[in-house]
């Protein structure tokens, strides 16, 4: 008897999940879409805790977890394409993905190329082998220090811009290495072959904490990120799943979760009208 109530609840079970899923409908036209019933998310997975690779090869990180979260409300299934930072605009622009969802710096430059919705609050760390044996304390400590930094996205560009600040002041610039992701570079800084690493204070913080590099600079430049996405209606929805998720106190338990600050206000597209 026990046997037959525990078949009966299963099979209930089941087909209570299966008109669940076949109840779902996505708000987002298949045009808008790259694949039909799914959303395709670029991720360069190499910035522990927000996007990284676990020892199993499987895809973690707060903004994973978040993108996930934005498709199964959506009604749509995830799939992440993981490729480097400086292929992700052409690849929105081409169609090869619907969203960047690597914490992209958002900027009015970029925001006239596609759809930007602002999440969260980033700034920008200098990392140094531990014990800091540079000295770095301020950002004049910079001067002659070779610097690892990713290939084309924003940290890249603010890096060129203290180095601009060093040498108008009359001090030395930087040595500045371009890799094409940051793991590479603090890669570098383990080999010494790079003498400070800059990336956002996350991940800065991160590596702080496992004991492997020092942050000896943070908060510099803070700029809002955002996700990318490549057309307006798509934009849209996701733009009304994170206000919902503000709503129902799971955006903000996520970024608890993680340390991270969100946004202040109300999530908007921001971006050419299409």
């Amino acid at each position: 008897m026990k046997f037959a109530l525990a078949a009966v609840s299963i099979t209930t079970a089941f087909f209570a999940a299966h008109a669940q899923a076949a109840d779902c409908k996505y708000p987002v036209p298949d045009s808008a879409l790259v694949k039909k019933g799914v959303l395709t998310m670029s991720v360069n997975p190499t910035l522990p805790p927000m996007q990284f690779v676990d020892q199993n090869g499987a895809l973690k990180g707060m903004r994973v977890e978040l993108g996930e979260e934005i498709a199964k409300r959506l009604c749509l299934k995830p799939e992440y394409v993981r490729i480097e930072f400086s292929a992700m605009v052409p690849g929105l622009q081409a169609g090869r993905w619907d969203m960047i969802n690597t914490g992209i710096f958002y900027t009015e430059e970029r925001a006239k190329l596609m759809q930007m919705v602002v999440y969260e609050d980033q700034a920008i760390s200098i990392s140094t082998a531990k014990g800091n044996p540079g000295k770095i304390s301020k950002v004049e400590d910079l001067s002659g220090k070779t610097i690892g930094v990713e290939l084309g996205g924003f940290e890249e560009k603010k890096t060129r811009e203290l180095d601009k600040q060093l040498t108008d002041k009359g001090l030395k610039g930087m040595n500045i290495r371009t890799f094409d992701n940051f793991a590479m570079s603090f890669q570098s800084l383990r080999a010494g072959q790079v003498e400070v690493a800059l990336s956002i204070d996350s991940t800065a913080t991160e590596y702080q904490k496992r004991g492997d590099f020092e942050r000896v600079l943070s908060g510099l430049f803070p700029t809002p990120v955002a996700l990318a996405l490549k057309n307006k209606p798509l934009a849209d929805s996701v733009a009304k799943v994170l206000n919902d998720m503000r709503a129902d106190g799971s955006f903000q338990k996520l970024f608890s979760s993680y340390g991270v600050k969100s946004a202040d206000g109300a999530m908007v597209v921001k971006g050419p009208a299409n």
